[in-house]
């Protein structure tokens, strides 16, 4: 992995903590953000938002163990889960979970789609249409992967590929698949040309279609009661 993520932070105080002190923790430029699990208490802290919205803004980010320096107390963690604005997309809280080493873990990571451009499918006209961006994974802090690339360079026409079908890196999972009721989901299928339908120059413009005057069907009708 080529990228590295050094975070600072700061403890939140208890006055600093709950729905009313993270709306003026965001205010003043701080996202509000948990750390959790291992063998240590959870700890409330506060980051940098402006810092924050740049590591968001790289993909590795989501799928790196991060280090966050908690005043001097290094923790090495990921990611777990992230609360944006519904409307103005900024970072409002986040949740990182320790690494715990020799301890398998569950990961998201997102998924690289390559050789699309040389597939026989493509080449004919076929469209790839993908269904996942990033998937779960379980493995090894250690094993923990960037991304997980999916070659989909042999796709002919009408051709899915499902996560049953994935190359995995040594020590990699899917937690889907090993479940007892494991789904086996499409990740990327090859779709038919799409095919514009031209208009008929021969149909009748709507000008073209003779009016029908109800006043005229009306004096028929009641000239037929007339006889």
């Amino acid at each position: 992995m080529g990228d590295i993520f050094h975070l600072s932070a700061k403890k939140r105080t208890e006055d600093q903590q709950g729905k009313g002190a993270s709306r003026r923790l965001r205010n003043q430029n701080l996202v509000p953000a948990i750390i959790y699990g291992g063998a240590g208490e959870p700890v409330a802290i506060t980051l940098n938002a402006d810092q924050f919205r740049k590591d968001l803004s790289t993909e590795s980010f989501f799928s790196h163990i991060l280090t966050i320096d908690v005043e001097g107390n290094e923790e090495q963690v990921i990611i777990k889960a992230l609360q944006r604005h519904p409307a103005k997309n900024f970072a409002m809280h986040a949740d990182f979970q320790r690494i715990v080493k020799g301890q398998l873990m569950n990961f998201q990571v997102p998924v690289h789609f390559e050789g699309g451009e040389e597939s026989p499918g493509a080449k004919a006209g076929g469209v790839t249409s993908t269904t996942v961006t990033d998937i779960e994974i379980s493995c090894l802090p250690k094993d923990l992967p960037e991304y997980l690339v999916v070659d989909i360079s042999h796709m002919e026409i009408g051709d899915s590929l499902r996560l049953s079908d994935m190359v995995l890196p040594e020590g990699v999972k899917l937690p889907a698949l090993e479940l007892e009721e494991g789904t086996d989901r499409v990740v990327v299928n090859m779709q038919p040309p799409r095919i514009e339908v031209e208009e008929d120059d021969e149909a009748p413009e709507a000008d073209d279609v003779p009016a029908i005057n109800q006043d005229d069907e009306a004096g028929e009708d009641a000239a037929k009661d007339d006889e």
